[in-house]
C-alpha cells in the first residue's frame, strides 16, 4: 500500500509542476493580449478624436480598407516601387497561380479606381501620393 500511496503522490507533484508550468506559459500571451488591447483601445479614442474635428468641419471620413488591401498597400509601400500583380503575390506569400495574381490585380484595380495607386502603364501599381495615415496599414 505504501508504494502505491508513493507513486501518487510523485504523479500529484509532478502534476503541480506540469500545472505551474502551464500557469507561467498562460501568463505571458495574457500579458500581451492585455498590452495589446490597452493599444487598441488608445487607437480607438485617437481615431475619435482626430475624426471629431472633421465631422464639425463637414469632412466625412474615408472608408476604412479591409485587411487584404492595407496588406497590399504596404507591400507596394515597403517596395518603395510600383509593383505589377504576381509580385504583390510573392511579397504577401501568396501563390502565383493565375487565381491569386487575378485576385490581387483586382484589389489593385479598386485601389486605382479610389485614387489610392496608380497605374501609369499597364502592369505596374504605383502609389498615387503618400499613404493617408486614416488607411491604418499597420492594423492587419
Amino acid at each position: 500500500m505504501k508504494h502505491l500511496l508513493d507513486k501518487i503522490e510523485a504523479r500529484q507533484q509532478l502534476v503541480r509542476e506540469t500545472a505551474g508550468q502551464l500557469r507561467e506559459q498562460i501568463g505571458l500571451p495574457t500579458e500581451q493580449l492585455a498590452a495589446a488591447e490597452r493599444t487598441l483601445e488608445r487607437l480607438d479614442i485617437t481615431r475619435e478624436t482626430v475624426l471629431e474635428p472633421a465631422a464639425e468641419d463637414g469632412i466625412e471620413p474615408p472608408e476604412p480598407l479591409p485587411p487584404g488591401y492595407r496588406e497590399v498597400l504596404a507591400a507596394i509601400e515597403r517596395a518603395g516601387r510600383g509593383l505589377r500583380a504576381n509580385e504583390v503575390c510573392e511579397v504577401l506569400g501568396l501563390g502565383t497561380e493565375p487565381r491569386h495574381t487575378e485576385s490581387v490585380r483586382a484589389k489593385l484595380k479598386r485601389l486605382v479606381d479610389r485614387d489610392i495607386l496608380t497605374e501609369p502603364e499597364p502592369g505596374p501599381f504605383t502609389l498615387a501620393q503618400p499613404v493617408p495615415a486614416t488607411l491604418d496599414l499597420n492594423s492587419t
